[in-house]
């Protein structure tokens, strides 16, 4: 979506939008529109919308009124994302193309418009490439907002938050396509494609170099498709020249059918997102080169298919990891830990990073334990565990920090080799990141988000529809914002 800024009103825009705080009545408004706000029970709660029609130098407009919430509420960037996050929604097929925003009157500071601006661009991001026979009302139809009054300081805000919203729609786009689009060789190709000349530098291993670091762990997760998998490291040097960059590592299955320990049928489908975390760390690596963060930064995805045939890995077998630790396999469904464990790794002995932040959707025990509202971070380091809380609750990418420690260790052990790569039925996303930790090497500061029941949504949330959320790429962004920038 095309924001864009003006000193006067465009018009050829017959729909003009206004933001108002509760309780508060816009300027100018003629009769009919203040008593129809008020038959209308309008308070100007956040995300709330009023709509009428005016007459203006002779044309007849619809005119939308948009409620932010109190001024002094604590949620006060969030209630204006959700503002314009519900103008997109009640707009998107409506027919109208473009729109009017009238920030005149509105007395929002530059920070608070722009956060209007990017619920408007986030909500009405949408992927409809392979729907071929809508009804014209289905279809979307916004295409831009003209944005005139604008508060000192929005534009250079907006140009500035403009990138974190390009990495949550490429992070929702990897995510939405389908397996037999998405998978590690084309995944890798997409990444190369969006990241050309942004002075990123991209970095693949394939089944051949793999093989000869000694990756028998993701590679094995591998060995039933007929899909290669691959390495991918984004690497972006805008922090102080030498200094250790912090390491993001994704999880990027990119299809997971549970291998032999194969999942039911019913639902299946929803596996192609169980590339969640690479998806989120390629998102966000894309916001923080295109906004140029000045940090040193690498990310890293592992990426692979989990599929059933003869050559496929069984329950029971022994892998060699790229570290020489020996895990053996109990339930091949339980592959996205097998992948870190070698992505983790190679991470530590290519970049020496100051710190590691995995993303995974690792274990459906985290939605038991935390629904759909809070990812679960699990990390060696209390600072690094704050840090993470703190970015999450500026940005809605929310997250609660669990257990890890030396009690949980037993439950991974094995009778044949060093570990095992499932621990029962408790705990059980807390043995995975116990698993995880035995891949940190030197006391590096980790912290391990398990993202399985935040990168998708079966209904509409605050600012996107039904599908892909983009988590990750927003708290990723403030993370280093708050962190390596400040």
């Amino acid at each position: 979506m095309k924001i864009q800024f003006s000193q006067s009103r465009p018009q050829v825009a017959r729909l003009v939008a206004q933001v108002t705080d509760k309780g508060k009545v816009p300027a100018g408004l003629d009769k009919a529109m203040t008593e129809g706000m008020e038959s209308a029970r309008f308070k100007g709660n956040a995300g709330q919308v009023f709509e009428g029609f005016v007459e203006r130098e002779g044309q007849v407009l619809r005119l939308a009124i948009v409620g932010v919430g109190d001024k002094n509420d604590e949620a006060r960037l969030a209630n204006c994302e959700k503002a314009g996050a519900a103008l997109a929604a009640k707009y998107q097929t409506s027919g109208v193309k473009q729109f009017e925003l009238d920030l005149s009157d509105s007395g929002l500071s530059s920070e608070e418009a722009a956060s209007v601006l990017l619920g408007v661009r986030l909500r009405n991001w949408r992927y409809d490439i392979y729907r071929t026979r809508m009804k014209d009302e289905q279809k979307v139809t916004l295409e831009s907002a003209t944005v005139v009054g604008a508060p000192e300081g929005t534009e250079a805000a907006w140009d500035d938050m403009a990138h974190v919203a390009t990495g949550v729609e490429f992070t929702r786009e990897l995510i939405t396509e389908p397996a037999n689009i998405l998978y590690p060789e084309s995944f890798v190709a997409r990444c190369q494609q969006r990241f050309e000349g942004t002075g990123a530098e991209l970095i693949v291993l394939d089944e051949a170099e793999m093989e000869k670091l000694g990756m028998g762990s993701l590679l094995g997760v591998g060995l039933g498709s007929e899909r290669e998998s691959r390495i991918l490291a984004i690497r972006w040097n805008g922090g102080s020249s030498g200094e250790a960059p912090t390491a993001f590592v994704g999880k990027g299955v990119t299809f997971d059918t549970g291998g032999i320990s194969i999942k039911p049928g019913p639902g299946m489908e929803d596996m192609k997102w169980d590339m969640g975390g690479a998806g989120a760390v390629a998102g966000a690596m894309l916001a923080l080169v295109s906004r140029k963060a000045k940090a040193n930064l690498v990310g890293v995805m592992g990426l692979v298919e989990n599929m059933p045939d003869g050559k496929a890995q069984r329950p029971g077998d022994v892998v060699t990891s790229m570290s020489g630790q020996t895990i053996e396999v109990l339930n091949t469904d339980a592959e996205g830990r097998l992948v870190l464990a070698d992505a983790l790794h190679w991470t530590q002995e290519e970049f020496q990073p100051a710190r590691i932040l995995d993303f995974a959707t690792l274990t459906g025990a985290m939605i038991v334990a935390l629904g759909h509202e809070f990812a679960g971070v699990f990390a060696n380091d209390d600072q690094l565990a704050k840090d993470l809380h703190e970015a999450g609750e500026a940005t809605g990418d929310r997250n609660w920090r669990m257990p890890i420690g030396p009690a949980y260790d037993k439950l991974i052990n094995s009778p044949i080799a060093d570990m095992k790569n499932i621990g029962g039925k408790a705990a059980g996303s807390i043995t995975a990141a116990q698993f995880l930790q035995r891949f940190i090497a030197n006391g590096t500061p980790w912290a391990h988000v398990d993202v399985a029941g935040m990168v998708w949504s079966d209904k509409p949330g605050r600012t996107w529809g039904k599908g892909a959320t983009g988590y990750g790429v927003r708290l990723l962004d403030r993370f280093v914002r708050n962190t390596l920038e400040s």
